[in-house]
């Protein structure tokens, strides 16, 4: 039996690179025909633990944190939807969006890893907030988006409230901040060799073909 290559994936559900950089990783999983021998965990990484509860205007927090006039934020935007459309996916920002906390996700993204459902719980939160316009920190939206991909209101709304899934997903943040990870999306390879940001398609296939060769040696 081939040993799986795991790739852990350190992403934040309001970061648009990490649909994009995911997007990039599975067409190159794809076309090597390697489905069946990656396995994927999505690990938390909360971009802004200070988010008030109700959330920041989009445009505004983009150009506190990254000092980026309005102009280039439409540009990037516009970018960023191009390249989600290439495979697929909507982004559909708009005049007067938010970012919001996404502390809540996270635990509940940490639950749905213990019961085999957390890509797709991770996939409908990307579409949720980038799509359909979502407040991801509402945890009314967020136990909503959860039965959608299979997980009961109960299993939902304990996993929110259990405080040793919370303390968990803070532990497994901060090891990885301790580990050297500042951005993301950050993609782990066998715990081994990483690769940063949302790399072409051709630079996950190659860093995919060096793995697979190092595990037939």
């Amino acid at each position: 039996m081939t040993e799986k290559l795991r790739i852990d994936i350190i992403s934040d559900v309001v970061c648009p690179w990490c649909v994009v950089g995911y997007q990039h990783l599975m067409a190159a999983i794809e076309d090597l025909e390697m489905q069946n021998v990656v396995e994927i965990e999505w690990q938390p990484f909360v971009l802004n633990p200070d988010m008030p509860a109700e959330g920041e205007d989009l445009t505004g927090h983009i150009a506190r944190k990254y000092g980026s006039s309005k102009a280039e934020s439409t540009q990037l935007r516009e970018r960023i939807t191009q390249l989600g459309s290439d495979y697929g996916f909507n982004f559909d920002f708009y005049e007067g969006m938010k970012i919001f906390s996404t502390r809540d996700a996270h635990v509940l993204l940490d639950y749905a890893r213990q019961v085999g459902k957390q890509t797709t719980l991770k996939l409908r939160f990307f579409s949720a907030y980038f799509t359909e316009h979502k407040d991801i920190s509402d945890r009314e939206v967020l136990i909503q988006e959860a039965g959608k991909i299979g997980l009961t209101f109960e299993q939902a709304k304990n996993a929110l409230s259990d405080d040793e899934t919370r303390n968990r997903v803070q532990e497994i943040q901060a090891q990885w901040r301790q580990a050297g990870v500042t951005s993301v999306p950050s993609f782990v390879f066998n715990r081994a060799s990483a690769l940063t940001g949302a790399q072409p398609k051709e630079t996950f296939k190659q860093a995919l073909r060096e793995l697979r060769s190092n595990q037939k040696n």
